[in-house]
């Protein structure tokens, strides 16, 4: 393949680890890594993790040294961004005009956030969180102290909420949904993080939506509420949840239904194009439907899936989904995938209130997510039983001294 050219848009994580598994996968072509962004590809866990909260240094959020992209022939071209994919002439056009030819692509194109659209959202002081620069200047304003309001309580809501309590901020959660992560974890597992907020301090607001944003001399302070309160701010972070960026896909005429649409294989309506990553509504083999997933290992893992496929290897992709948050000194890690209506219940092993728990979510007596928090070393164990899709004995599984490998019947 040394004369063929991959091209891969999205100097992400998928991208990044795309890459890596060509190289490992003996490709000696070609390979062109566009990213939009100035920064050489990181992973977005530490942005509203260990480097928000100024316990990791910035190095540690990078995929590769910066020399691993010319030790490895990798032309890394940053702060530029693609405008078209020519599919009939196998080209990608860049801002500026120039065209880059491909033989295989791979989009990854990752995710942008879902912008507040209240009046006053103009004002100075509104952040999002979503790439590395807004991280830095994110922990910069969390340093000085003052109120934050943080609107929106999914991961990156509550684990902004954490980090700006620890510099010593004070936090004013909103959300409009009854619960934070609702539809992640449901009613219960909800107030338990919503407990835990307001356990250190963080005003958790639940069921009100923002109607306005207002200010003075054009820097934000003050939230308004749906229910007519005013809340004093010194600055606002939005957590609203992330889009598919598939604009490219779109305008190339490739399939996109909540995201760049793609098989087991990654591959998309095009078999010279893929798609991995935030991107990717991908067929899960595993799960045996289509699905979206926003998490950095998903990322991971489908970048070299990706790669693997566009080197010819038949291999479906079949992973259990997985992610992880930290807050306080609450960690947690889950596996499998369920939305509300798939499980038909909810069994815990050890107690909530005691913070050391797990929590498995059950459908017809198997297994098809489980999370544990503050409990270490189980969730290799946990992904195994969702892939065995082996009926359960729900009383050992409820038994913390019953060894979780042998709950299965």
């Amino acid at each position: 393949m040394s004369e063929s050219t991959f091209v891969i848009v999205g100097a992400s994580l998928a991208g990044a680890k795309a890459a890596e598994a060509l190289r490992d996968g003996g490709f000696d072509g070609r390979i062109i890594l566009i990213g939009e962004e100035q920064q050489r590809p990181y992973e977005r866990p530490p942005l509203s993790k260990g480097y928000l909260t100024g316990k990791e240094a910035a190095e540690k959020a990078y995929v590769h040294e910066e020399s691993w992209y010319a030790e490895h022939n990798i032309d890394l071209r940053l702060g530029i961004r693609a405008t078209r994919i020519d599919r009939e002439h196998r080209e990608v056009q860049l801002e500026g005009g120039e065209r880059v030819h491909y033989d295989k692509l791979l989009l990854a194109t990752g995710s942008s956030v879902v912008r507040l659209k209240v009046p006053g959202s103009e004002l100075e002081g509104l952040r999002y969180l979503r790439t590395f620069d807004e991280s830095t200047e994110l922990r910069a304003v969390l340093a000085e102290g003052g109120q934050l309001v943080v609107i929106g309580g999914g991961w990156i809501g509550l684990e902004v909420a954490s980090a700006a309590r620890g510099y010593g901020a004070s936090v004013v959660l909103i959300e409009q949904q009854a619960q934070p992560l609702l539809a992640v974890l449901g009613p219960e597992l909800g107030a338990f993080y919503a407990q835990v907020h307001r356990d250190h301090g963080v005003d958790v607001r639940l069921g009100v939506g923002v109607q306005a944003i207002t200010g003075d001399g054009g820097r934000l302070t003050t939230v308004v509420t749906s229910d007519g309160h005013e809340v004093p701010a010194d600055a606002v972070v939005a957590g609203l949840g992330i889009r598919p960026n598939v604009e490219l896909a779109a305008d190339a005429g490739l399939l996109v239904d909540d995201g760049v649409v793609v098989d087991e294989y990654l591959r998309t309506t095009d078999p010279d194009i893929y798609a991995a990553g935030d991107v990717a509504n991908a067929h899960n083999s595993l799960l045996g439907r289509q699905i979206r997933v926003e998490h950095w290992a998903n990322a991971k893992d489908q970048g070299s899936a990706a790669a693997r496929s566009m080197l010819g290897f038949d291999e479906p992709f079949a992973k259990v989904p997985y992610f992880y948050s930290d807050q306080y000194d609450l960690g947690m890690e889950y596996s499998g995938y369920v939305r509300p209506g798939d499980f038909d219940s909810l069994i815990y092993r050890g107690d909530p209130a005691s913070h050391e728990f797990c929590a498995f979510w059950l459908n017809k007596r198997t297994i098809v997510a489980g999370m544990n928090v503050n409990v270490w070393d189980v969730h290799p164990t946990i992904r195994a039983l969702i892939k065995s899709a082996a009926p359960v004995d729900a009383d050992r599984l409820a038994d913390p001294a019953a060894p979780l490998a042998d709950v299965a019947d």
